[in-house]
């Protein structure tokens, strides 16, 4: 019988791997690696300089995600976006994330207030410039940690990965579609709302802000993929 080591190092191949893994995240996140386009682990070997096999572990981790889909015989590929996958992602958080949040207020204590309030001031001092990639950047790494900040003290650790998995495939669509795109709406209101009904611990409300957050985003969203693929509603 094996038994587990709980002590295991991280291996110079398990860093590789997770190093390869960030960058083709956000090559795929951002659209480098575009939508419904062949992943050639060949090429992308011989691109960035790795080996063959650290290289499939960080595929096979995508795939997990759901940033990568793999077909036998026929490899790899960058998941397609279409509205439907969208409507799908944004109905799964709104089941999901409002529960996260009513956990983490009943579980949260001042260090979770403090926490979610420095993440909010953080978020509405941050500069969302169109056009300028850097400032987008830092928004979004900001607008990140705030949504991660209320759900801090979930104590669903399954919860918690799917949360992130779901994030991940919904900041695909902002990422591509946005950065070309005009801001249109001002959150700074809708995300002190939130805040403030989560650490007042008044939980439905909470709830219905957070809800009303995620679908006028995907509301957005989805017209502005509907206006590139006329097609899209029926994918």
């Amino acid at each position: 019988m094996l038994v587990p080591n709980t002590n295991r190092q991280t291996t110079p191949k398990q860093t590789i791997a997770a190093q390869i893994e960030a960058r083709l995240r956000h090559d795929i996140l951002h659209g480098v690696l575009a939508p419904g386009s062949k992943l050639n682990l060949d090429r992308l070997r011989e691109s960035m300089a790795v080996g063959l096999s650290p290289l499939r572990e960080a595929v096979n981790r995508l795939v997990a995600t759901g940033l990568v889909e793999s077909e036998a015989m026929k490899g790899y590929t960058v998941t397609p976006i279409s509205v439907a996958n969208l409507d799908e992602v944004a109905a799964l958080r709104i089941e999901l994330e409002p529960y996260a949040l009513r956990r983490s207020m009943e579980n949260g204590g001042l260090d979770w207030e403090a926490g979610v309030m420095g993440a909010l001031h953080r978020l509405n001092h941050t500069d969302r410039i169109h056009g300028d990639p850097a400032s987008l950047s830092d928004w979004e790494a900001a607008n990140n940690a705030f949504h991660e900040a209320l759900i801090a003290r979930c104590d669903m650790p399954l919860l918690i990965k799917m949360y992130h998995q779901l994030v991940a495939l919904n900041d695909r669509y902002r990422l591509i579609y946005l950065k070309a795109t005009p801001i249109q709406r001002d959150v700074i209101d809708e995300h002190t709302a939130i805040a403030n009904a989560a650490v007042d611990r008044r939980a439905d409300e909470a709830a219905a802000l957070l809800t009303g957050h995620i679908t006028r985003s995907t509301r957005n969203l989805r017209r502005l993929i509907a206006a590139e693929l006329p097609d899209a509603t029926s994918i």
